[in-house]
């Protein structure tokens, strides 16, 4: 089976949504800086909980700072690598890996739970960044907005779909990094004729996944790029079951996202305790129902709202780098390049 590859990162792209936005300022020098992305940050998302908790634990207290997206965050530390203004940064997935540590804005630091983590969520040998919770990328129906769904990416490209799918910028957003990447396994060099197949199905692509999901969960569409875990946050959270993972025969790329140490922190001893805290029991159980996403400790439990989180019989993990000529070229072919 083939896999799917890596796409490289495309700063020289991203500098222009860096320029355009005003993320906030990381300002408190006694506090531990950490780099998020927004849904991690939010009051939904573990990132309040996690600093409360590492308050408690450590007695260290954490800054937040959200600059958009992952690829976004990923791109600010790499402008800051001369002069450092954190000292961790969170959400750099299997995608951004390679961008990532190939800048050197990372340090190596193998934490203390590490044991934990499977072999196959490893990110990096050297352990320059910590996995702490994984997904599978997926197409979400809307099960009152659409009667009969597609039931594979060629599907998606049915003129019955037309208008009907919101998927993020691989440039700025980490699933849509994702999807592309998931399009080139399934197509190879085609990959370009089928995003201009897919074209008018595409109603929008946002920057981030939030204003995406926002889309579909305010019914402006019902089809929406996202993950496998989406139905369950609705299953915990809002009682229904209308919204579901549509299960492709291709199979669903695997995401595992990590954290790591910047090279120049002035606080290593601090970072390598919330590293280290990531993976505490404490964390890893909070994570299924704030990320919407599986812990690499195989031994927490699940909520019983996880049976609406189908698991894909086929899971892609990407192995080499997408040439920036072939993402150019889908790109094109949607007439967003």
């Amino acid at each position: 089976m083939k896999q799917p590859a890596i796409l490289p990162f495309l700063l020289f792209v991203l500098l222009a949504f860096c320029a355009c936005a005003k993320p906030a300022e990381a300002g408190d020098p006694s506090k531990l800086v950490v780099y998020v992305y927004d849904s991690f940050a939010a009051e939904w998302g573990p990132g309040p909980a996690i600093v409360k908790g590492f308050l408690k634990a450590s007695g260290i207290e954490i800054e937040l700072v959200s600059s958009g997206d992952a690829g976004q965050t990923l791109v600010r530390a790499i402008l800051e690598k001369k002069t450092p203004k954190a000292d961790v940064i969170v959400g750099i997935d299997n995608n951004l890996a390679h961008r990532a540590i190939s800048e050197g804005i990372l340090l190596s630091y193998r934490p203390s739970g590490a044991g934990k983590v499977p072999p196959e969520l490893v990110l990096d040998p050297e352990w320059r960044l910590t996995p702490f919770d994984w997904g599978c990328f997926a197409i979400v129906w809307d099960s009152e907005k659409l009667e009969s769904p597609p039931k594979d990416l060629e599907g998606l490209t049915s003129p019955e779909y037309s208008g009907k799918l919101v998927i993020m910028d691989p440039r700025t957003s980490t699933p849509g990094l994702g999807f592309l990447a998931w399009t080139v396994s399934a197509y190879g060099d085609a990959a370009p004729d089928y995003w201009r197949r897919l074209k008018p199905t595409v109603l929008t692509m946002t920057d981030g996944w939030d204003s995406a999901y926002g889309m579909f969960v305010a019914g402006e569409t019902p089809l929406v790029l996202s993950y496998t875990t989406s139905p369950a946050y609705h299953v915990e959270n809002d009682h229904t079951e209308r919204y579901k993972t549509l299960v492709f025969a291709e199979g669903h790329p695997l995401q595992v996202e990590g954290a790591g140490i910047l090279a120049g922190t002035m606080r290593l001893k601090q970072a390598k305790a919330f590293v280290d805290y990531l993976l505490s029991p404490e964390v890893q159980a909070l994570l299924p129902t704030t990320q919407w996403m599986y812990p690499v400790d195989p031994s927490i439990p699940l909520p019983a709202s996880f049976k609406a989180a189908p698991r894909p019989a086929k899971l892609l993990k990407p192995e080499a780098a997408v040439p920036v000529a072939m993402i150019d070229a889908c790109l094109e072919a949607l007439g967003r390049k």
